[in-house]
């Protein structure tokens, strides 16, 4: 058993311990309501503008946007792997990047635009192609930075660099929990069965002119999306990740001072038979 001194430096940095981790569960609880205000205020919007992208591509040729949607056999494969630029977050990092791996498999080749240094430090130190990194995003997250990243995805696409693009990253469900998507960014999905298709639309001034600015900015805003759901289950993450953290190191220090209240008192008695044994030594 260790002695006192040491059981009692154990119970000191366990305290330390906790009381930075729940520091860090309130400044991510802190985060995440803004990060998550700004998400749900985004989605319907998105989600929206996503619908009518998938309805008004099946319409269209290549010359009026339908480079976009153009289908062709996947060989070259562009991944957008979003996490975090820190860590602390639970198995949040990982998932993405696991799943990001494993979309390589079947594919002759396959290059990563990498969202948070996680992703970036991960797959440079692997070896695997990383086009660009956008470790600063999340320093200045708005929506002209992501729309920059968009457009380079989109100019890819269009030239025939890669014939596919995924977006890998975690879909913010609630603070407790993060749904892990891959999701096809070009081309243009098709509509499905399930979804509610529109028969006609009617263009008002010019069809080409809409269309022209409507795929583009409908594309921006679902990287937009993406990056702000990544944003927002971060931090419910994290707050989780350091929520189980406080009260892990609170059951230990109850551990340790249980131990610790143990070991004093049976040094206490082994002193008292110290005593007892020498008082009747002297008597007999």
């Amino acid at each position: 058993m260790a002695n006192l001194k040491e059981i009692r430096a154990r119970i000191t940095s366990v305290g330390s311990t906790m009381q930075i981790t729940s520091a860090m569960k309130m400044v991510s609880a802190a985060k995440l309501k803004r990060a998550q205000d700004a998400i749900t205020q985004m989605r319907p919007y998105a989600n929206k503008l996503a619908q009518l992208l998938i309805n008004l591509s099946a319409t269209l040729d290549r010359s009026e946007g339908g480079q976009y949607a153009q289908e062709r056999t996947v060989s070259r494969q562009l991944v957008v792997a979003i996490t975090s630029n820190r860590g602390l977050c639970g198995a949040f990092n990982n998932n993405v990047i696991k799943q990001a791996k494993a979309l390589t498999k079947g594919i002759d080749h396959t290059a990563f635009v990498t969202i948070g240094k996680k992703a970036s430090e991960h797959f440079r130190k692997n070896g695997f192609e990383v086009l660009a990194s956008h470790d600063d995003l999340f320093n200045d997250l708005n929506f002209a930075n992501t729309a920059a990243i968009a457009q380079d995805l989109m100019d890819h696409f269009s030239d025939g660099r890669f014939d596919k693009v995924v977006l890998v990253y975690n879909q913010f469900k609630n603070a407790a929990s993060q749904l892990l998507m891959a999701e096809t960014f070009l081309p243009i999905q098709p509509p499905t069965e399930q979804s509610t298709t529109i028969g006609d639309y009617i263009f008002e001034p010019q069809k080409e002119e809409i269309v022209a600015d409507l795929i583009p900015k409908s594309l921006k805003i679902q990287l937009f999306k993406a990056v702000l759901d990544s944003h927002a289950s971060e931090h419910g993450a994290r707050m989780t990740a350091m929520h189980k953290a406080t009260d892990n190191a609170g059951e230990l220090k109850k551990e340790l001072t249980l131990t610790y209240n143990k070991a004093r008192q049976a040094a206490i008695t082994g002193e008292i038979l110290e005593i007892v044994g020498g008082a009747e030594a002297l008597n007999g």
